[in-house]
């Protein structure tokens, strides 16, 4: 199994729709050999992730939540602050939740570079 290793530009581009082409290409879905039970995926660098397209008005008004496990322990953080932070975080985890549940999935995830 050979895998290859693709570099995309990220200015200008759509964030979900170049998530869906990154999962693809993070699962070997697009190679004639694929089986779901293997990893047979690719490498991906993604560069210009700072230049990125968030449509519509999710920027302000979505928000992440995580719970700490306590009483009342619900945060939210918005996007436009994860965004800020680290948008290669950001990317990553939307990726990660495009993968399928299972055990490949943080294999899968650390093929992704996101620069």
């Amino acid at each position: 199994m050979e895998r290859k290793t693709y570099t995309i530009d990220a200015a200008g581009k759509i964030l979900g729709r170049l998530a869906t082409k990154v999962a693809v290409l993070l699962r070997g879905k697009n190679s004639p050999d694929y089986v779901f039970y293997k990893d047979t995926g690719n490498f991906i660098i993604i560069k210009n992730i700072d230049k990125i397209i968030i449509t519509g008005k999710k920027f302000e008004k979505k928000i992440y939540y995580h719970h700490s496990g306590f009483p009342g322990g619900i945060k939210g953080i918005p996007l436009k602050k994860k965004f800020q932070e680290n948008p290669g975080k950001l990317f990553k985890k939307v990726v990660y939740g495009m993968l399928p549940k299972n055990r490949l999935r943080t294999k899968q995830i650390k093929r992704l570079k996101v620069e």
